[in-house]
């Protein structure tokens, strides 16, 4: 019942407001919320438009603080200042199909699966009705039975049957599935990738030696008159001249193009070394432990005098600690012009290229077996207070005073102004036994008696550059041609190899080193072969001395 709002009661719409109000409502009862939408500025076309104003121009044109922004972000992402939030959720296991084909998902989710590998297909030894041939004789069955499973070639002896129906169950598949399972599932395998390649593209692409002329090629004069080994050769400055030493104690000039014996002197011991003097009319030679000095008259009368005046200006003995300066006088025209004794037996000498100095290697020395004799002074010094290993040979730097000593298995250079090593290179050889040093002064060769011939940079690397082995035995001397890019390799195995070597000026192509030429002739039979060769200093010519006494010109 409704009553008035004056005894204390609501009336109808009192009730009606007040139950809007508690269910969120809007409390007027004339309030419609859902009437219709009334678009008030497009249901009429007006003739003039509220805003006329043109659209701006920054508008069309990409904005330039929101591309400094972008940059920054990606500059961000790249240098990893910005990462994406890592997924802290649960992972999910992830699983792989063993026995799936390779093919499969299984292969893109997990890289590194190795597909199982196939059984052989049967043959007609497996077929039930094979050709007779493969059917077991009874002796053939019998030993297949006597035999023990695990030595058994096969798990199965052929049999025949009419038809596919009479085919009985296989009574050890089920063993063999188990073993291929527990193969397939212990055994280990290894992912082997195939690599599809040409091998002549592995080959390093060399030019042809006839693109590579000159370089001597044919034996043309024989030197022929030494009793015994030649153990060392050398060329004069100009190229007339050849002198030869060895185990008949002699030392024999010749003349370079027709082999003709010029002059000949004895010695008291083997001649061990020989090398002339490419400044001065003179010729050091090495017999036991002495060191004479020859002026041979051969060539400008000038320089022929100068080298007499050298040598004969010392008239007394003098005695050092090391060894002991003799002058001979000028009694004998071809004979020495002085000696130099030093108590052990010299092994290498070798000129610097002024002329004036001279290296001397010796055998067994106690404290250093390096000597450096300064012949216009007439004084000797010790480079080195002791000697590290055994020395083989020393050699001068061509244009720097660098000094070169080769040890068994390694070749120190040394600095002669600033007296301190300077490097220290390996030859990864086992016994080296000569060494030549490039016109260029930056590379060096150094051969071995493992038959092994090695390339050092020293502007590479402390370790060879190319190692070598083109002879089949050890290899005695190496030399390199002083105007052309040729070198030699002297060995036992009566062969001299004459290899094309060009040094480039840029640090950026490495050294080009092709073999062009076997050159052979010396007579075998020795356990020695070539023991000793030398380059024509301007033709591309090669002496070859050997241990059957003679000397060979290949041109």
């Amino acid at each position: 019942a409704v009553v008035s709002t004056q005894s204390g009661h609501y009336a109808g719409d009192d009730l009606a407001i007040i139950d809007k109000i508690r269910g969120s409502k809007y409390p007027d009862l004339g309030y419609n919320p859902y009437e219709p939408y009334v678009d008030f500025f497009s249901f009429e076309k007006m003739e003039t438009p509220l805003v006329d104003t043109p659209e701006p121009k920054r508008r069309f044109v990409p904005s330039k603080w929101e591309h400094k922004k972008v940059m920054k972000i990606i500059r961000a992402i790249r240098n990893g200042w910005i990462k994406p939030k890592e997924d802290t959720g649960p992972k999910r296991p992830v699983f792989y199909d063993l026995w799936g084909s390779s093919s499969g998902e299984s292969s893109k989710n997990n890289p590194m699966h190795i597909p199982a590998p196939k059984l052989q297909l049967p043959g007609n030894e497996e077929s039930y009705n094979p050709p007779e041939e493969y059917l077991p004789t009874p002796e053939e069955r019998d030993e297949w039975e006597q035999t023990d499973p695990e030595d058994r070639s096969r798990n199965y002896l052929s049999q025949k049957y009419p038809c596919l129906r009479h085919v009985p169950a296989y009574p050890t598949l089920i063993n063999e599935t188990f073993e291929r399972c527990l193969d397939l599932y212990l055994c280990p395998r290894k992912m082997k990738r195939k690599i599809n390649m040409n091998p002549d593209e592995l080959l390093p692409k060399l030019p042809k030696p006839k693109d590579l002329k000159p370089f001597p090629t044919t034996q043309a004069v024989r030197f022929s008159g030494h009793e015994g080994h030649v153990y060392t050769t050398d060329t004069s400055p100009s190229g007339e001249f050849v002198v030869s030493g060895g185990e008949d104690r002699t030392v024999r000039i010749w003349e370079s193009t027709t082999g003709r014996e010029l002059s000949r002197l004895a010695l008291p011991d083997t001649v061990t070394c020989v090398t002339w003097n490419k400044a001065h009319s003179m010729i050091a030679v090495a017999a036991g432990d002495t060191v004479f000095f020859i002026n041979p008259g051969l060539g400008d009368r000038l320089k022929v005098e100068d080298s007499n005046k050298m040598l004969l200006r010392r008239t007394e003995v003098k005695e050092l600690p090391t060894c002991t300066w003799y002058p001979l006088g000028s009694g004998d025209p071809t004979g020495p012009r002085l000696k130099i004794t030093h108590g052990h037996v010299v092994r290498h000498v070798t000129w610097h290229n002024n002329g004036n100095y001279l290296a001397v290697v010796m055998e067994d020395a106690p404290s250093c077996p390096v000597l450096i004799h300064n012949l216009p002074k007439l004084s000797s010094q010790k480079p080195f207070n002791k000697s590290r290993g055994i020395i083989q040979k020393v050699e001068f730097h061509p244009s720097r005073p660098f000094f070169f000593v080769l040890s068994q298995r390694y070749v120190r250079v040394y600095n002669l102004v600033k007296q301190a090593m300077v490097k220290k290179l390996m030859c990864s050889v086992k016994w080296a036994s000569s060494m030549a040093i490039h016109p260029g002064g930056d590379n060096l060769i150094v051969g071995s008696y493992d038959k092994t011939l090695v390339w050092l940079d020293m502007d590479l690397s402390v370790k060879p550059y190319k190692s070598l082995q083109q002879h089949k035995k050890a290899i005695r001397d190496v030399v390199f041609h002083p105007r052309y890019p040729l070198y030699a390799t002297a060995s036992d195995d009566n062969t001299v190899i004459v290899t094309h070597a060009t040094v480039y000026n840029d640090l950026v192509r490495n050294p080009l080193i092709v073999p062009v030429k076997v050159l052979r002739g010396h007579k075998p039979g020795s356990k020695y072969g070539m023991l000793s060769v030398v380059f024509h200093p301007h033709l591309p010519w090669v002496y070859s001395g050997g241990a059957d006494g003679d000397i060979w010109l290949h041109v």
